[in-house]
């Protein structure tokens, strides 16, 4: 059985954002043609998780292009191409699934819901396409460069560049430190209100119903973006510290265990019923339970980056 690499990986998983945004722009606009809530909130939990699904997506098309990078046969230009198109692609597919989940959000707490979240998730879903379409374009290219006009001029295209800015946190002394901590901000804000929010679902502060701490999930979710921000100015800066990482790429695993729980903890009914002095159903708490030792695993991996496995 022949080894799976970096570039294999990164060829099955590169169509789940695509596929699943058209997937989940046809939801969308048939929810809105049935008027249909049902299909408009799977719609908006599938946009969720398909930012989840893009994290390691877009690790393991890092991976790949350490690992074609200097071949004869692979033109560097396409890509560079193709990682700043995909740059900018996973930016929006992030804010479109922060969005959808903020949609969910008031949709479980507020009578009415924000009217401007689902027109903008239209619109934030139809860029996110053209731009993937761009992306997946500049990935083909890679080995077939006789359909590529101008590789150059490709290259250089874009609102935003990754050799930018990785020169730009490589150049900038004060950038990493400050990214640094950001990111421990971040995951201290994230773990803190996921902690406090699992603990009442497994057993703990009966006190308080599941409702009145569901409010601060947002909080959570704020922690998550300054951390994905941050993180990711850590791998374009220096991909080869990370994504050979075995500890690194372990984190993703457990991150993506514990990302998945959070639109558990948003969207599920059972759970929003837990008033003060209820307890949880065991399955619940065997899910709460679980992603809580996914956040610690978290926590663990990324502490161990420098120790091991040759980390920075």
């Amino acid at each position: 059985m022949p080894d799976v690499t970096s570039p294999h990986l990164h060829l099955l998983m590169n169509h789940l954002p695509v596929i699943g945004t058209m997937v989940g722009l046809g939801l969308l606009l048939l929810a809105f043609l049935r008027r249909s809530d049902d299909l408009l909130r799977a719609s908006l939990e599938l946009f969720f998780l398909i930012a989840l699904a893009s994290l390691p997506v877009y690790v393991t098309g890092l991976a790949a292009q350490e690992a074609l990078l200097g071949r004869p046969d692979v033109s560097a230009t396409a890509i560079a191409a193709h990682h700043n198109g995909a740059l900018v692609a996973f930016a929006f597919v992030e804010i479109t699934g922060a969005i959808a989940w903020l949609a969910l959000w008031q949709r479980r707490r507020l009578t009415r819901p924000a009217g401007w979240t689902s027109p903008t998730i239209v619109v934030l879903a139809i860029v996110t396409l053209v731009l993937m379409a761009g992306a997946a374009s500049a990935g083909g290219e890679i080995r077939h460069p006789e359909i590529n006009v101008n590789p150059t001029d490709a290259a250089r295209a874009g609102w935003i560049t990754a050799a930018a800015v990785q020169d730009f946190v490589i150049s900038s002394p004060w950038v990493w430190p400050t990214a640094e901590v950001l990111h421990f901000i971040g995951l201290s804000l994230l773990v803190g209100v996921l902690l406090v929010v699992n603990l009442r679902v497994m057993g703990g502060l009966q006190a308080a119903s599941f409702a009145s701490l569901h409010r601060l999930l947002p909080w959570a979710v704020l922690g998550f973006g300054v951390n994905l921000v941050t993180g990711t100015l850590f791998l374009i800066a220096m991909p080869e510290q990370f994504v050979t990482s075995g500890p690194f790429l372990w984190k993703m695993a457990f991150l993506m265990i514990a990302g998945a729980e959070l639109l558990y903890l948003t969207v599920f009914d059972r759970l929003w019923a837990i008033g003060a002095g209820m307890d949880a159903a065991g399955l619940d708490k065997a899910i709460t339970a679980s992603a809580v030792c996914a956040w610690l695993g978290v926590i663990y991996c990324g502490r161990m980056l420098p120790f091991i496995a040759g980390g920075y």
